[in-house]
């Protein structure tokens, strides 16, 4: 068996092959390469899937952050809530925007945001904050917008490893991740759950008025009258190309999420006795879709695992070693208002294995073998 990586995109396209290489086809044919009919195509297919109002579709998960934050009107200096056990385009945003990124802490079994650390952090100057749902389930949302609505805070989902993830309320209403707060942001680049084979993005409200604005910020600040421009806006829009590949995959993401939980079932009931793992918590309020199956390694044992398994030819990530406040980039724009304790700690424990939609089980057995085996 060769090099075991993180995911497939190889196999996966294989398997849709003739779907996709129709779709590319079809829209080089057609010339449409800008803005084509397979961009709204796609755009109405998100729609239903995620049962929402308004899918705004643009050029890539970063720039679904920074238009979203454009479209509500921030101003320099507005304070935005971000945890800092994240990927950096999450509070890269934030600076860009001369915005204040106030860095907080995370859960430390689901490793999202709360509403407690949230609420210990807001200050008169706190204007938002951005839940990210982190490796593939929901931060709770329930009480984050009890927070959130006390202190007038717009609530900006951060949806890119979590897309097709369920969230349900204490009632029993269900809502799709990046559905719940004011906008929803996600990512289509490659490795995700649901990606593309470039770059791409989309924001999603149910806000009539918000994807107004969402839709002219990405734009060029252009309102329905051609060439009148009302803002000061940017250029963001999914390629057509992608789009139509978007289409294609979004009808196999539920069994994506299934295949990937297949592994993950597989892998907690293999370490279940294992004393130095904790494997990951599922949430009881989300379903998880597993973007990473990312465990805690006890006892500083995580580089040598990660060694010991790269020796047997099987990929294992850290995401994320490095805690966004102790990036260099961040030195003056950002404020920690408490120590960030369990971010410190994940950074020193956190190990990804490989989960993706193509394993098979010789793959599955052979990574769990190689993890067993270090511990025996």
């Amino acid at each position: 068996m060769g090099q075991i990586q993180m995911v497939d995109l190889k196999g996966q396209y294989l398997r849709m092959k003739e779907e996709i290489d129709a779709a590319v086809i079809d829209c080089i044919s057609s010339t449409a390469y800008i803005n084509g009919p397979q961009v709204k195509s796609f755009q109405a297919s998100l729609e239903a899937y995620l049962d929402v109002n308004h899918v705004v579709p643009c050029a890539n998960g970063t720039d679904a952050l920074q238009v979203s934050m454009m479209a509500v009107g921030l101003k320099p200096g507005d304070e935005v809530i971000v945890p800092a056990f994240t990927y950096v385009a999450t509070a890269e945003v934030i600076a860009l925007l001369r915005l204040k990124p106030i860095m907080v802490d995370v859960d430390p079994d689901t490793y999202n945001i709360t509403a407690e650390i949230i609420e210990k952090a807001i200050t008169p100057n706190t204007k938002a904050v951005v839940p990210v749902h982190l490796f593939g389930q929901t931060a709770d949302m329930e009480s984050i917008l009890k927070v959130a609505e006390k202190h007038n805070l717009y609530v900006f989902e951060d949806t890119a490893q979590a897309i097709g993830s369920v969230y349900t309320f204490s009632d029993g209403t269900q809502k799709a991740a990046g559905t719940i707060g004011h906008i929803g942001t996600t990512s289509f680049f490659p490795s995700k759950n649901l990606g593309c084979y470039g770059d791409g993005g989309a924001i999603f409200t149910n806000d009539d008025d918000i994807a107004t604005k969402l839709r002219s910020v990405a734009n060029h600040g252009q309102s329905k009258i051609q060439y009148q421009h009302d803002v000061i806006g940017c250029n963001s829009r999914l390629d057509t190309v992608q789009a139509a590949i978007l289409d294609v995959k979004l009808k196999y993401l539920d069994s994506y999420s299934a295949a990937r939980n297949k592994v993950a079932d597989a892998y907690d009931a293999a370490f279940a006795d294992i004393e130095g793992l904790q494997t990951p918590v599922r949430a009881a309020n989300s379903t998880h879709v597993f973007h990473q199956y990312t465990m805690k390694v006890k006892d500083g044992k995580r580089d040598e695992l990660q060694k010991y398994l790269g020796e047997k030819g099987i990929a294992a990530r850290v995401y994320y070693p490095i805690p966004l406040d102790e990036q260099p980039a961040f030195k003056e724009h950002a404020i920690i208002p408490t120590p960030l304790l369990v971010t410190q700690q994940l950074c020193k424990e956190v190990l990804s294995l490989p989960i993706h939609t193509e394993m098979d089980e010789d793959t599955l057995n052979t990574i769990i073998e190689g993890v067993q085996s270090f511990y025996k």
